[in-house]
């Protein structure tokens, strides 16, 4: 809905890259070989900018509010995937907590975006 749209969108910016870095954490390392919770990660990381640039093209607050908020639920699928990546080994606790404060800065910017474009 912006001017330049969803690419100039910050959330939408931080939302790829960690997309992007949920691929490359994914490529090799326990969870590579993992090919179930793999896929959902990437899957559910891959949602998240998706969902935010559908809902940006869409053209209308209403849309766009509604994908929003599918982008937030696909986040909260990654961050619960990542704790339980964490909880069996397959994913450093450092690493994880480097994600965690990731996604939920994500969170919080797709929830000010929400409340933004959820105004009359």
């Amino acid at each position: 809905m912006g001017t330049e749209g969803y690419r100039d969108l910050r959330v939408w910016q931080r939302a790829k890259d960690l997309a992007v870095t949920i691929y490359k954490l994914t490529s090799s390392g326990p969870l590579a070989r993992d090919f179930g919770l793999r896929d959902q990660i990437q899957r559910s990381a891959v949602s998240i900018p998706s969902n935010i640039a559908e809902g940006d093209e869409r053209d209308t607050n209403k849309d766009s509010v509604r994908f929003l908020y599918i982008a937030k639920g696909s986040l909260a699928e990654l961050r619960t995937q990542l704790e339980i990546a964490r909880d069996i080994g397959a994913l450093d606790p450092e690493q994880f907590t480097q994600l965690e404060v990731t996604c939920a800065d994500i969170g919080r910017m797709l929830g000010s975006l929400i409340k933004a474009r959820s105004k009359p």
